[in-house]
């Protein structure tokens, strides 16, 4: 696993090598909802974060904005079977990400980059958490037709004039 972490540029040693990844002046990607997200949200794009408020404190550590987007039909491309309760159960109780995926179907994906939400030293990263999440629902809400729908993200790949 260290290897393909090494050649995908992955990490998950935490907030310290975050910060220092961000300080370097390069980007980092982060998702707040983790593993439970990704595996156990919908068609819905329910946020699953919780309490988490990590990437905001790297964020603020490093005094670097933090810049929201949102993947239009990424629920749609693939599909778990996170809702069948033995999956959850053993999820939480082993942190093994033992959930089957289906799909690959080939959906339209597209990302919107929202606008940045500069550093500023007067927030706590609750609330800069607290923003992030207010402008991914917005890019949501703006951009995914809710609930998703598997034979609807389908024919948009057919669309002859895309979304402006």
């Amino acid at each position: 696993i260290k290897l393909f972490y090494n050649v995908e540029g992955l990490t998950h040693n935490g907030r310290t090598e975050c910060t220092e990844i961000l300080k370097r002046g390069y980007l980092l990607g982060v998702l707040p909802g983790g593993a439970r997200e990704a595996l156990f949200s919908d068609e819905n794009y329910d946020f699953l974060w919780g309490s988490r408020t990590g990437f905001a404190h790297v964020a603020r550590d490093a005094k670097v904005p933090v810049i929201p987007m949102f993947t239009k039909n990424l629920r749609e491309g693939y599909r778990t079977l996170g809702k069948i309760w033995p999956f959850k159960w053993l999820y939480e109780r082993t942190r093994w990400p033992i959930v089957p995926v289906y799909g690959g179907f080939p959906v339209k994906f597209c990302t919107y980059v929202g606008d940045p939400i500069p550093y500023d030293p007067n927030i706590s990263a609750e609330e800069l958490a607290e923003k992030t999440k207010s402008a991914i629902k917005d890019l949501r809400d703006k951009h995914q037709e809710i609930p998703g729908s598997i034979q609807r993200a389908l024919l948009e790949r057919f669309e002859k004039h895309p979304e402006k």
